[in-house]
């Protein structure tokens, strides 16, 4: 008996096949946003999307985009991390750049999440640098 066949006689064996399809529906955004979700459960962090205002917490993910944006005439380097579930604003006051901050990189990063306009934010935090192979 095929698994198109268990999963149309019910829910028995359809489970396996079930995820195949949306696997294979799923867009690849969709996919790595899912790899990301469990990368950051596999390491202890919280997702980004379940921070709570002024909570101290660990995260993990991908840097989308990195930029120079000055705040009151002082240097000012902001990142996006997204996670898979969220996205959180990562700012370093007082600094240019940042050797190894760019898109696409991995890190953790900890601290003291703060909402500005709804958006998640963390100023000056600790963080970790992952490996480039292993992201």
């Amino acid at each position: 008996m095929t698994g198109a066949i268990r999963a149309e006689q019910g829910p028995r064996g359809g489970g396996r096949f079930k995820r195949f399809l949306e696997r294979l529906s799923s867009t690849e955004e969709d996919l790595h946003s899912q790899e990301l979700r469990e990368e950051a459960d596999s390491k202890g962090c919280t997702r980004i999307a379940a921070c709570q205002d002024r909570e101290t917490v660990r995260v993990t993910g991908t840097l989308r985009t990195v930029t120079l944006r000055p705040r009151a005439g002082v240097p000012t380097l902001e990142a996006e991390l997204f996670d898979g579930s969220a996205a959180l604003d990562v700012i370093w006051l007082g600094r240019r750049a940042i050797a190894g901050i760019e898109p696409g990189r991995s890190l953790i990063v900890w601290g003291r999440v703060s909402l500005n306009h709804g958006r998640p934010v963390m100023f000056n935090p600790k963080y970790e640098l992952r490996p480039l192979g292993q992201e």
